[in-house]
């Protein structure tokens, strides 16, 4: 197996790489420290674990089946890590209607569409 080329995002993450991302702080309330937000993290961090063995399986020629494989487990990661977000979003919502920056039913409705 050959050895992969390791980019900045792949040691310290997408700050290393000059990227900068914005959260607003509606996502912020949403995603506040909890045991909840950890399971977010870890499903995370699985799937970008799985799409990094992606691009040394497709750097050293692997074959297409373990690929795609590996690629549907990627993919399936990051579709439940958005679900657990949407939902931890609407339960939020459900609990503190009044809240300042509460979604409403339909973005609450928009987001859980965008992910289906």
């Amino acid at each position: 197996m050959t050895k992969a080329k390791m980019s900045p995002t792949d040691v310290a993450g997408p700050a290393a790489a000059g990227i900068r991302l914005t959260i607003p702080a509606a996502a912020a309330t949403v995603l506040g420290p909890d045991p909840e937000q950890k399971k977010i993290l870890n499903r995370l961090k699985r799937a970008q674990g799985q799409l990094n063995a992606v691009i040394v399986a497709v750097e050293a020629g692997a074959h297409c089946k373990d690929i795609v494989t590996q690629l549907a487990a990627v993919s399936s990661a990051l579709d439940k890590a958005g679900f657990v977000i949407v939902s931890k979003a609407m339960r939020q919502c459900l609990e503190n209607p009044e809240q300042k920056d509460a979604l409403t039913v339909d973005e609450l409705e928009k987001l859980f569409l965008t992910l289906a």
